[in-house]
């Protein structure tokens, strides 16, 4: 009772600061969690607790890490809460483990609700000064990373914070072209909507905000999952949803189709197109019309999709027409709708030296997909990144390509099965990875395969985003002698986690409570090493573009350690350091002279000398400079590549790949603002710019290939086996 009423008295002193700010402000609904939440977060406390790899009793010291987790969610750069708004909100440091116990969410939900509205007034006061505008010849700077700083102590440093913060938006804009009558419409709507954004924002969001800085408080890559949440993850594995096959985006209240998936039932009706507007839903061929201008996305989105072979009927705002323009219905049947962009897929690229030519299939896998349910029903068709991976093998088996290229880059993971058995089509039977339980444990994950799906050349190309079941391949790999590892270090996530169902556990007969994604053990290579914060080192290393620092395992504070284990019972199928030195002399040779990659460091460069940096000017006249010799740079390039045919063709009107293209340059507008038009056009052309490092990799695995047909000691590092057996 003494808690709650502490409770009251902090509101009713943060509601009069709110009134004495601005009066006319619209503050969001005070939010209240539902009855099954406490359930919902008390069940998944005994859950950490039992089965938890690094078992953390929840109690005063863990309630204090997720107090500091907690704040850093809802405000990680110090923009919204002022000191003494964290020293009011400390009275509960130590009390956030009894909530969970308890049942009792008032407290988190209390924090929630100052942030919800501690947000809203800096953006409404961020409004304000756009009637003002602002003198530019003053000499001063902003800090835009501010995870690191101190909260501003009072009201007048938060105020001089988001001067300086509104100022910076307003000069971007200003050096992209944009007049100020532009610009305060731009920026008006961009804090408009984000208070609108705030207003709708759920009690939901607010528990699995909660939730998740309990379950990072105790290790980065446990996570809460409420019900629609669970349903997307599910979906991301599966690669396939039953909808009507319309990528959705949220533009100025509207829900606005993006694209159509091909094949879809939206494209099969040759009704809608891209950025049509969807004003209304209905269920079934007489259901009532529902309004949903103004609503959130993922709460769109929810009611068109549906159960397969059902109907739903839209309210549809064609793309070229008005607010006021003529609507159509469109009536479309639910599919089962594939995910094939986000599936793998291969291409083959072809190297001429000379009289020469090698020929190199690359295979791009974005993540490692499985339809568990499908799996465990005995479907099977189920969906499987090895499966598909299996199948492109075969295909450019038939294409006689001389070596493949496995591209791993910003690949997160997935399923660690899939893990295993990809793995498998390049050794065959053996050893993939090996875990460690919370009891200490350790057991060996292996593939069961007599057969291969690819004998000859391999290469893995990873980056700092290949992370968890990437790096169980890329090691194994690696520790086979199998194949060379090309690229950045990788992420350097070793640990398993696995999925469960709340809603199961609790045996409820409708989905309310969510699933929890716990660490349950942690991965070992089979030389007995970790990947662990340290993540798979390449054999030939490419600039990296990321900070270790700033991203990656080694980025949390909580990460586990690395240690090691005793090396399996693997025998290596090849050795690869005696081919090494030649490849490496060769590619420092070719980026020598290579004026792409010379510009994707040079831009890598510049890029971590500004982040360490941290500073910009808000000084018209400096900031010009600096955009003045950006953009100097840049057309000194493309005068250097219009002088070199055999790039012209490829770096014609195409972006570099860290993104500092002519037609990309910072044009002071953020996600949503843009024309869609232009959105989809800019990021055709990303797609399809030079990828220097995946060029660079094709050619390493070239000079592996000539190594291999031109050396005498040669000798077949796998032996030919019998076919991939089936399931």
């Amino acid at each position: 009772m003494k808690q709650k009423l502490l409770w009251l008295v902090f509101a009713l002193v943060t509601a009069a600061q709110g009134a004495s700010l601005d009066a006319e402000t619209h503050y969001p609904p005070e939010l209240k969690p539902a009855q099954q939440d406490a359930q919902a977060a008390h069940l998944a406390a005994e859950l950490l607790a039992r089965y938890h790899y690094k078992r953390v009793p929840l109690d005063d010291t863990l309630s204090a890490k997720i107090f500091d987790q907690y704040l850093k969610s809802l405000d990680s750069e110090k923009l919204f809460f002022v000191q003494s708004d964290i020293d009011r909100l400390s009275v509960n440091r130590t009390k956030l483990d009894d909530a969970i116990l308890k049942e009792d969410l008032t407290a988190p939900f209390a924090i929630f609700n100052l942030y919800d509205r501690r947000a809203t007034e800096r953006f409404a006061y961020a409004r304000t000064l756009l009637k003002k505008g602002f003198d530019f010849q003053q000499d001063e700077s902003y800090r835009y990373v501010r995870d690191k700083e101190a909260w501003p102590k009072t009201e007048a440093e938060m105020h001089e914070l988001w001067r300086k913060r509104v100022k910076n938006d307003w000069l971007r804009l200003k050096l992209a072209g944009k007049d100020d009558l532009s610009i305060v419409e731009i920026l008006d709507k961009r804090y408009d909507n984000s208070i609108k954004r705030l207003s709708r924002v759920k009690s939901v969001d607010a528990f699995q905000t909660y939730m998740n800085a309990y379950t990072m408080a105790i290790e980065p890559h446990t996570n809460f999952m409420g019900p629609r949440a669970a349903e997307d993850f599910g979906i991301s594995m599966r690669l396939s949803l039953v909808g009507i096959g319309a990528v959705l985006v949220e533009l100025d209240e509207y829900t606005t189709i993006r694209e159509l998936t091909p094949g879809g039932p939206a494209s099969l009706s040759g009704q809608l197109q891209s950025g049509d507007r969807i004003v209304g839903v209905a269920q079934g061929d007489d259901g009532l019309m529902t309004d949903i201008l103004g609503w959130r996305l993922d709460d769109t989105v929810a009611l068109i999709r549906g159960t397969a072979d059902s109907v739903v009927r839209l309210d549809v705002l064609p793309a070229d027409s008005g607010p006021d323009g003529k609507h159509k219905l469109v009536s479309l049947v639910r599919k089962t709708i594939s995910l094939q962009e986000q599936a793998a897929k291969s291409s083959i690229h072809s190297i001429v030296d000379g009289n020469a030519t090698r020929r190199i299939g690359v295979i791009s896998l974005p993540s490692f997909y499985e339809d568990f349910a499908a799996r465990q029903k005995g479907d099977r068709n189920y969906k499987s990144a090895t499966r598909d991976v299996a199948h492109l093998l075969g295909e450019l088996k038939k294409e006689k390509v001389d070596s493949v290229l496995i591209d791993l880059r910003n690949d997160g993971g997935g399923s660690l099965t899939e893990a295993v058995e990809l793995t498998g089509l390049f050794i065959g039977s053996g050893p993939v990875v090996q875990q460690r339980n919370a009891s200490g444990e350790i057991s060996v994950e292996s593939d069961t395969r007599t057969g291969v799906a690819w004998d000859g050349p391999l290469g893995v190309l990873i980056n700092r985003s290949s992370a968890s079941a990437s790096e169980i391949f890329a090691a194994a790999i690696q520790d086979y002698g199998r194949g060379l590892i090309i690229g950045e270090p990788s992420f350097g996530k070793g640990t398993v986690q696995t999925m469960i169902n709340l809603d199961q556990v609790a045996k409820n007969k409708k989905p309310q409570f969510g699933e929890l994604k716990m660490t349950i053990a942690q991965f070992f290579r089979i030389n007995g090493g970790t990947t662990q914060l340290r993540g798979v080192t390449p054999d030939i290393l490419f600039p990296a573009a990321s900070n270790a620092e700033d991203f990656g395992e080694s980025s949390f504070e909580n990460a586990l350690p690395w240690t090691q284990v005793k090396a399996a019972n693997y025998s290596p199928s090849g050795d690869l350091k005696s081919r090494l030195p030649i490849l490496l002399t060769r590619h420092a040779a070719r980026v020598k002279k290579d004026k792409e990659f010379q510009y994707v460091q040079e831009d890598i460069a510049e890029s971590r000398l500004l982040r360490k940096k941290n500073m910009v000017s808000l000084n018209e006249t400096e900031r010009r400079k600096e955009w003045d010799a950006q953009e100097a740079r840049l057309t000194s390039r493309e005068s250097r590549r219009g002088t070199d045919k055999t790039t012209k063709e490829d770096a014609q009107g195409k972006e570099l790949a860290t993104g500092k293209g002519r037609a990309f340059r910072d044009d002071g507008l953020q996600a949503g603002e843009r024309n869609l038009a232009k959105e989809l056009a800019a990021e055709k052309e990303r797609k399809n710019a030079k990828d220097v490092f995946l060029n660079e990799a094709i050619n390493i695995l070239g000079d592996e290939v000539d190594a291999l047909k031109t050396s005498v000691k040669f000798v077949a590092r796998v032996k030919p086996v019998s076919p991939l057996a089936p399931d």
